[in-house]
């Protein structure tokens, strides 16, 4: 079990909500090793660092490795905990993991969407940062729900219309190949639940927004 409230972290990441996956225990920070993680792990994480949902949380050789102590093993987690203190694992300090089996997890964070191309904040076409740079939302997996959940996030009120992006540009980045999977409730985007998208759609087929707020800026 963590002893106390441990503290967490990720490393060498684009930002505090991204990066290899750090503990720290009898006052050094120690990587975790990938064996036994999984999405259920990094959720926790996610939340205990006040980030949004899990974009990842498998191996990336894009991240640099750790350089301290590797001080555990495996989590088994249910996803629901709110931090990692009292959560059972394979010991401290008890594995034959190297560097090159760091945990890494990438949350959503905040600045996580916007709108860009239309007349004002609260319209135009629908971007989002992984943490990686901005990329276009694909038409195959944008409905109402998650047009809901935009407006409310960027604080544009309710919904007014959701259209292909012709009239907002084209995006000139890549494609966010996820697939957003939201109640409609949610109080943002980086707070719904995400799933890989199985065909991502071609260049050219965005989707714009307005919501309401934007007839109140023009």
């Amino acid at each position: 079990m963590f002893e106390g409230a441990a503290e967490v972290r990720l490393a060498d990441g684009s930002g505090r909500c991204d990066g290899r996956v750090e503990v720290k225990h009898r006052g050094r920070w120690g990587t975790v090793c990938h064996f036994g993680w999984d999405k259920k792990d990094a959720e926790v994480v996610c939340k205990q660092l006040g980030c949004g949902a899990v974009i990842s949380a498998v191996r990336s050789k894009r991240f640099v490795p750790g350089s301290g102590p590797i001080w555990m093993a495996y989590d088994d987690l249910r996803g629901t905990e709110s931090a990692l203190s009292g959560c059972p694992h394979g010991g401290w300090d008890e594995n034959y993991c190297t560097h090159a089996d760091d945990a890494r997890v990438t949350c959503a964070a905040p600045g996580f969407v916007r709108l860009v191309g239309g007349d004002n904040r609260c319209s135009g076409r629908v971007e989002i940062n992984d943490g990686h740079g901005w990329k276009s939302v694909c038409d195959s997996h944008f409905g109402a729900k998650v047009a809901d959940v935009v407006c409310r996030g960027l604080q544009c009120g309710r919904t007014l219309s959701v259209t292909r992006a012709s009239t907002s540009g084209e995006g000139t980045g890549p494609i966010w190949d996820r697939e957003l999977q939201c109640v409609g409730n949610e109080s943002t985007l980086s707070s719904c639940p995400m799933g890989w998208l199985q065909v991502v759609s071609p260049r050219g087929r965005y989707w714009g927004l307005s919501c309401l707020i934007s007839l109140l800026m023009t």
